[in-house]
């Protein structure tokens, strides 16, 4: 073969190759670095890239990667990529011994979202940035929770979520570095403390319920000595009601009974006017009355006469006159 042929062959097959290793294809939410001669030339975008080879070379960044070993147990594993991920990554930390304002240690672990805006100060500004957010976390965490006493810590999650948010975020803006949330996942305190803590919650628990029970029995007997004072007042109402219709219904039969034997006296003086005195006939109707209430009776033996005998015989003639000239 001719060697010119084959050196041909030869810069043909070098050609292709370089041109192979200078063509870069960045996926969707990713993005590259590229040094040239060890310095910073550009930021490879997403789509098709060309980059020199030999002079130019993608820088690595270290990620951190959780995985599960053989047990079940996760493993946190660091890996070397050329690649910077821009989109929003979760850590999952593991748990940490911190100790509260009022000395108790617990056991606590976080979840942390977090985004790399800048890919440039993620890779330049620090050297392992996982392993950078992990120990800034961890120490925030412990600041952040010595601050509190336990029963603090345990009901007010939100308020820690957000401390620790606002303060790495803050530290990692000039890592180009963004963080979203913090979540706690878990705060466990120490099992004695667990214990004691049941048997308080288990006493207050006792003491509202006792408490309620005492309000509702003292409910109770307010209601029923209101409902006993309302019906006693009702009642009282409608005796009082009682009396006063029965009192006006007596005095309005009085004024009837009145009314009529007043129109009675007029009718009879109206009668016995023309023939004589109507006081002598009016008497002599009572003293009749009186004597037929007199003889009535069991003991019919006895007579009874009036005081004035000859006044009443004579206001027996005068009827008799009365009536013989009607």
């Amino acid at each position: 073969m001719d060697p010119i042929l084959i050196i041909l062959i030869f810069v043909a097959l070098f050609v292709i190759i370089f041109a192979a290793a200078g063509i870069r294809i960045v996926q969707q939410s990713q993005t590259m670095i590229i040094e040239r001669l060890g310095k910073y030339h550009k930021t490879l975008v997403s789509g098709f890239n060309i980059i020199i080879p030999i002079f130019d070379k993608p820088r690595q960044i270290t990620w951190r990667y959780t995985r599960e070993d053989f047990d079940g147990r996760k493993v946190v594993v660091f890996k070397s990529r050329d690649r910077v991920d821009l989109r929003e990554t979760v850590y999952d930390f593991p748990r940490q011994n911190v100790i509260t304002r009022d000395n108790v240690g617990t056991e606590i672990n976080a979840l942390l979202y977090f985004q790399i805006m800048d890919p440039v100060k993620a890779i330049y500004e620090i050297e392992n940035l996982p392993d950078a957010i992990e120990k800034l976390t961890q120490t925030t965490l412990r600041n952040v929770i010595g601050e509190m006493d336990l029963d603090d810590s345990l009901s007010s999650r939100d308020t820690i979520n957000s401390k620790l948010r606002i303060i790495l975020d803050d530290a990692t803006n000039k890592w180009g570095v963004k963080v979203n949330r913090v979540e706690l996942q878990d705060i466990n305190p120490p099992k004695d403390i667990r214990d004691a803590m049941e048997k308080q919650m288990r006493a207050e628990r006792d003491r509202r319920a006792q408490i309620l029970e005492a309000e509702g029995s003292k409910k109770a007997k307010i209601l029923e000595s209101e409902g006993y004072k309302e019906s006693q007042i009702n009642r009282a109402e409608g005796e009082k009601r009682s009396a006063i219709l029965t009192a006006e219904g007596v005095a309005e039969a009085r004024i009837k009974v009145a009314q009529a034997e007043a129109e009675a006296i007029n009718k009879i003086k109206e009668a016995v006017a023309a023939a004589g005195d109507p006081i002598q006939y009016m008497v002599a109707i009572k003293y009749i009355d009186t004597l037929q209430n007199m003889v009535q009776g069991e003991d019919t033996k006895t007579v009874y006469m009036p005081f004035e005998a000859t006044g009443v015989l004579s206001s027996l003639g005068g009827i008799k006159e009365l009536l013989q000239s009607k």
